[in-house]
Parts: C-alpha cells; structure tokens; sequence
C-alpha cells in the first residue's frame, strides 16, 4: 500500500495523477492500451507479411473474376511475377487495407494524448500539480490524525448520548476493502511537538490560499470538459468512417497494371492475404472503440447532469463532524468531485484543513503550550502607580493559562485576532484596567458580569467607529473610558455611537477621545449626572458644533486638544463647576472672550499654550480662583497688569512668547512657586521677584538676555530648581549659596559660569551635586540588578 507522500516523492509524480483519475478513466486507458496494441499488431503484421498474390487472366476469358484454365503455360518468369505483385499491391488493393492500421494508430496515440491533457495543459497543470502536493501533506500530516480522532470522540459521545435517549439501533456499515491512501495512525493519540504544529499552521495558511486562488475560476473544469468532448467526437469520427470500410476490406481483386508490352497480358487475379487477419483485428479495435466511447458519452452525461463546480460536505454535517467546513466552488470543487472517485476520505482529510474549529483547536494547543502559565508569569511588570501589569501583542487569541492570574490589575491586549474573554475571566478578581488596541473582543455572558462589576478603566484603540464592540456601552461599574480611533460624525461615528448606548454607564468619571470629531457628540448628554471630565484630542481636525457641551454642566476638568479653536467656545460659560481648562495646540488669536469666563468662580486651572495668542487682555483679571496659568507658545509681547492680581496664582508659565520685559507687579504674586520664563527676550530680571516671591520653588529663565542677576537670591530660600543656561551672564550672585534647596542639582548653568562663585560655595554646590549624581546612579544600579 502506498501512501500519498511516496506517490509523489521520488520522481513519480505521473503516479499521483491516478488520484484524479475517475474509474471510467482508468477502463478507458486500459481500452485505449488495448486498442493501441490492437493497431500495433496490425501494423507490424502489414509491415512484415503484407502483400498480393497475382497471376494473369487469359484474353478469351469470359469471366474475368476466375483465373486462366489449370495447365495453361503464361511464359512468365518469377520477375515479371514480383514485379506485378508489387504494381497491383499499391493499385488494386483499396487504401484502407494498406494504411487503415497506421490510421487506427493514430487516432489511439491522439486519444491518449487527449486523455492526460488537462495535467500537462499549462493553464492547469500547475495547479492540479498544487492540488496534488496539497492533498499529500494534508493526508500526511499529525495534525489531521489528530483532529480526526478528536471528532470521532464527540461524534461517539454524541451518539453515546443519543442512544441513552432512544432504542438502541444496531446500524452495521461496511466499506469496499480497496488500495486507498491512509495516513500513518502510528501518532494517533500522541501529543504534537512545536515543528508538527508550526507545519500544520503553515499547512492552514496554504490551504486557505489555494482555495482562494482555485475558487477565482473553473479553467481546470471547462479544460476537462472540452477533453472529453473532444474524445467523443473523435470517437463518433472514427467509428462513421472504419465502420463501413470493415465491409470493403475482401479476399481477392482484378488489377490492370497497363503491362501488356512487358508480360503480354493485362489482367491479372490477386488476392491478399492479410485480408481476413486485418478484418478481424480491425472489428476487435472498433468493438474496443465502441466501448471507449460509450465511456466518454458516460463521462459527458456524468458532467453535464452533476453540479462539479460546487462541492458540498454534506455528509460529514450529517454524520455530526467537521459541522463548520464550507462549502466549495469551481476548480477545487470540480479537484474533489474526481478525487472522489478514487478515495472519499480524502476529501476528509482536506476539510481538517477548511474547517475553522480545527484552526481554531491547533491554535488553542500551540497557544497552551507556548503561552503557559509560566512564560506569562514572567512577563508581568509594574506601572508607574506600582500595579501588576500584563502586555500581550500579536497572539492569534488568548492564551488559556491568562485566566489564571487573580492578582493581575492590568492587563493590554494589543494586536489579537480573536481575543475572546471568556467565563474564566472571574478568576481574575482583582482586574481594574483594560487595554484593547486593534482588537477584536468578544465576551461571554459570565465574562460580561463579571466586567461590569470589577472592570472601572477601559482603553480602546480602533480604526472605524463601527469596530467598537457593543458590550463596552453595558459596563455599568466603568469609570474611565478612552477611545481612539475614527470618530467622524458622518462616517463611522453614527454606525458605532448608537441613541442610548451611554445610559448604563451610570458610573462613569471620566471619558477621553482621540480621532476627528467634527461636533460633540449630543449623546454624551447623558452622561451629565456623572461625567466629570471630558478630553478631546482632535488631531487637527475642526470642531464646528459644540453645543453638546452645554448640557455636561457637572463637569469639572475640560480639555479640548488639536481642534483648530479660533475663540473660546462660548458653550463653556454653561459649565459653572469648571475647575480646569486645557485649550492646548489649537488656533486661538485673541482671548477677549476671558471676561466671559467670570462666572465660573472654581476655574482654578486654564492651559492656552500652542496656540497663536498675540496679546494677554486686562479681563484676565476677572480669573480671581486661578492657580495655573499656561500661556506657553504663543506671541505674547508683553503682560498685563490685571494678571497680577490674581493672588491666587502658584504656577505661571509663559515659556515661548516675545516677553522682552517682566513687570515689577510680578512681586504682587506672593503664593507664586513655578514661574517658567524660558525662550524670551528678557534682560533682566526686577528685584520684587526675589524680594517678595518667597514661596518660589521653580525659575526656570532658559535661553533669555540676562547680562546680570539682581541681589536678593537669599531670599528665596524655598528655590530648589534655578535654570540660567542660555544667557548673556558674566557671573552668579554670591547669594546663591543661600539657597539650601540647590543644594543637589538644582542650579543647571555652565560650568565656566560656575567658576564665578567663591571656590567655598561652589564646593559645597558641587559636593551636594556629586553625592545627589552617586545617589542617582547607585539607585539606576540597583534597579539594573533587580531586573
């Protein structure tokens, strides 16, 4: 018995075409091999033996049919009688009785070229050659004994089941013992190594390819068809032709050579003497030919009246295995239909390699033992909050052993095919944070339950709207929401943000969205009694509508990112709890619009930087609860002073702008601690700052036109981060080694400035700034060696 593999290896790849090869095919080889030695014979025998034997008929004869009386002297010698032989030999005899075997011969070597044409034609050779090598690996492989075994166990359970229920029926079957190709049975039941199961994906990937690429046309069909057409027409030729001639083909003939002049007569009686043995081999060929052809009407009728171009498995869904593989079409159909033929169970063994649950189990087993408990375990880590955080990317699902972490706080999910959450997910108590980034999640009922009662931060990171699945709308205990992706009211947005899909999230605090809104959505109203932030990062892209803000009045932080704002929205003077506002990077001009902003006495924080902002309105004034200020990255030339009356003000950033002078008022900001002054024009700096800002921790003047610094740095006892890179400095204040919080790197200037100071307060700067860098790098160390 031959396996699949050994007909194909070894230079016998002729060998595996029998595999397409229906049984009428085969009797019609062994007809066309019968008929082929048939002419052969014939010939040989015409070559060899063939000839006429011809003697004279006398002038006076009045039956010229008989020859001339016994006795009677013809004065012919043994010459003249070959020489007649051979004129009458190629004039008398009829062409059929001289050539009719070379033309049998012919029309079988035709035949049979005809028959193997659709395995050479190069339209289809390749693909039946594809076919073949395909069939071969997959009756082969480990993985289909596998799979096999696995289906017959549910198959016996599921009929172990049913006769539990109903009378036992004895149901006895019985197949035709015949030479068929059988995988080797010698791995059943064994468990399947990395390189059988990487074989067996690889195996998957070429399957679903050629399906592809086979299901695309039906060439191999049409070329087969017209084979077939063709033979029988050439039967029909054949048989409407030699049939009648069978007839003509006689014993004797009367030739008339025209050789009077040279042997004295002119008719002479022949006979052939092949002529009984041809007849007869002639009438076996065409019984043979009559057969053949009654094969290929057979082969026609079996085409024409059965669907080949869809292949159905049918049976294996009837029998309750392999429920889920689907059907085909065209040339890989036609490819199974004749495979049928010879063997059903190939088609079996290929549809290991169509169904979906069978990729799905060699998944579910490579994951298991490549993704174990173990391998997982060593790749959790810790956030920056100090919690147990989990990162998987690019797996084909979710490994089973996942399930099994109950301390995991955060788990990301990046990249999967089919990350399924599935009821085991309760193991994971304390699970609080989700990351989905281009994932398609599902979960099961159990999952969902348990999501919707421990699950508070959600990421999820998209292409379309429509890709954000529908069970994130249910998760009623979520408090933090962020979705990125494509957000576009009139493309994705109204198929993925369906009416009333926010309502459960009764508990959400926070929602964040990164892609292209061009409004608010109006949805989000319902949202007002709980949402208390709301971040959009519109990359760039125009806002025209925020009217939906209006009814958000609980808010209490807005940042509204990349949205090209010209004005401060005016649906903002509705939300009278803002307590933070970030307008970074958009295109804000003026901002006449700050008296408006009056009403919200908690506005304690407002962020303008990145924007166009060319002048600072005395309205500013109005901002009394204000403790941040950012006005970083824009034109400003100078400040007013009604911003110094915000006594409330800690932190004041203008970092970026076209500042040249930096009023003496400043001092009227007593609480002030952070005040960033970076990339001016400033040439100095007014005393009131150092007199009077005592709580001052952060001044950072980089990159400005300081020739001097003013006396008073001992003031400014609370400094812990002064930044004088980037100026026009000749030397440094003694006073700064009054500042005990420099001491350990605060001060960040060059080191030929440095040299400026007294050699006792630069050592002790510079003692405190080596031990904090040996502190630093001691610490880097010791984190290196935990790792």
């Amino acid at each position: 018995m031959f396996t699949l593999s050994e007909l194909w290896s070894g230079g016998e790849r002729q060998g595996s075409y029998k595999l397409l090869k229906p049984w009428w095919e085969v009797f019609m080889d062994y007809l066309l091999v019968l008929m082929l030695m048939v002419s052969i014979l014939a010939g040989t025998l015409q070559l060899s033996r063939d000839g006429v034997v011809c003697v004279p008929v006398h002038s006076s004869s009045i039956n010229y049919s008989s020859p001339m009386e016994p006795g009677r002297r013809t004065n012919l010698d043994f010459q003249q009688y070959i020489y007649i032989s051979q004129v009458c030999y190629h004039e008398a005899l009829p062409w059929y009785s001289r050539f009719l075997p070379y033309v049998t011969l012919l029309h079988t070597l035709v035949l049979m070229a005809s028959g193997c044409f659709w395995f050479h034609f190069p339209l289809t050779s390749a693909r039946i050659e594809h076919f073949l090598s395909l069939l071969a690996k997959c009756c082969e492989s480990p993985w289909t004994t596998r799979a096999l075994s696995l289906t017959a166990k549910l198959d016996t359970r599921f009929s172990e089941t049913e006769q539990a229920v109903q009378p036992k029926v004895q149901v006895t079957s019985s197949y035709k013992t015949r030479k068929s190709i059988v995988p080797d049975t010698s791995r059943q039941g064994a468990t399947l190594d990395r390189s059988d199961r990487e074989l067996a994906r690889a195996l998957f990937e070429r399957v679903r390819r050629f399906r592809a690429h086979c299901e695309s046309s039906d060439v191999i069909y049409k070329v087969y068809t017209a084979q077939t057409v063709f033979k029988v027409l050439k039967f029909i030729l054949i048989v409407s032709y030699t049939t009648p001639l069978l007839g003509s083909i006689s014993f004797s003939h009367i030739c008339q050579p025209r050789s009077y002049a040279l042997t004295g007569y002119s008719i002479f009686h022949c006979s052939h003497s092949l002529s009984s043995v041809l007849r007869k081999l002639m009438q076996a060929y065409v019984l043979l030919l009559f057969l053949f052809g009654l094969l290929g009407i057979y082969a026609l009728s079996w085409i024409f009246h059965k669907s080949l171009r869809q292949y159905s498995f049918q049976s294996l869904r009837e029998k309750g295995s392999m429920l889920d593989v689907p059907d085909l079409h065209n040339d890989l159909a036609f490819l199974l239909h004749m495979a049928d033929q010879y063997d059903p169970l190939l088609a079996q063994r290929l549809s290991v390699f169509l169904s979906p649950v069978s990729e799905t189990r060699l998944l579910e087993e490579s994951l298991e033992r490549r993704w174990g408990a173990d391998r997982l375990r060593s790749m959790i880590t810790s956030d920056q909050q100090g919690r147990s955080l989990l990162q998987l990317v690019a797996l084909p699902r979710l490994p089973a052993a996942l399930f099994t972490f109950s301390q995991l706080e955060v788990l990301k999910l990046e990249l999967i095919g089919d990350a399924k959450l599935t009821a085991q997910i309760s193991n994971m108590t304390t699970l609080r944070e989700m990351h989905l980034y281009h994932c398609t999640a599902s979960v099961e009922p159990a999952a969902l339950q348990h999501l919707q009662e421990h699950l508070e931060t959600l990421h999820l990171t998209f292409t379309q709207a429509a890709e954000i699945p529908v069970w994130i709308y249910s998760l009623r205990g979520l408090q933090e929401l962020h979705l990125t992706g494509r957000l576009s009211n009139e493309g994705g947005m109204g198929r993925g943000w369906v009416l009333g899909s926010l309502r459960q999230l009764r508990h959400l605090r926070v929602l964040v969205l990164r892609g292209m809104l061009q409004k608010v959505p109006g949805e989000l109203s319902e949202l007002a009694g709980s949402l208390l932030k709301l971040e959009i990062y519109n990359e760039g892209t125009r806002i025209l509508v925020l009217a939906g803000l209006r009814r958000l009045t609980g808010l209490a932080e807005v940042q509204l990112q990349g949205c090209q704002l010209e004005r401060l929205p005016s649906a903002l003077l509705a939300l009278t709890g803002l307590r933070s506002l970030d307008l970074q990077h958009n295109s804000l001009r003026t901002l006449e619009e700050l008296l408006g902003l009056q009403h919200l006495r908690r506005l304690s924080c407002l962020r303008l930087a990145h924007n166009h902002v060319l002048a600072l309105p005395a309205s500013v004034g109005v901002l009394r609860s204000l403790e941040l200020l950012d006005l970083a990255h824009n034109q400003l030339q100078n400040l007013p002073l009604a911003l110094f009356t915000l006594h409330k003000l800690r932190r004041l950033l203008l970092a970026g702008n076209l500042l040249e002078e930096l009023p003496a008022e400043i001092g009227a900001l007593k609480l002030l601690s952070e005040l960033d002054l970076s990339a001016n024009r400033l040439e100095r700096l007014p005393k009131e700052l150092f007199e009077s800002c005592v709580e001052l921790r952060n001044l950072n003047v980089l990159n400005n036109s300081l020739g001097s610094l003013p006396a008073g740095f001992g003031g400014l006892t609370q400094l812990s981060r002064l930044d004088l890179r980037g100026n026009s400095l000749e030397e440094l204040p003694v006073e700064l080694g009054c500042c005990f919080g420099l001491r350990g790197g605060g001060l960040l200037v060059e080191n030929w400035l440095l040299h400026t100071l007294p050699r006792q307060v630069r050592d002790v700067l510079q003692v405190w700034k080596s031990q904090s860098f040996a502190k630093k790098t001691l610490n880097v160390t010791h984190k290196d060696t935990l790792i």
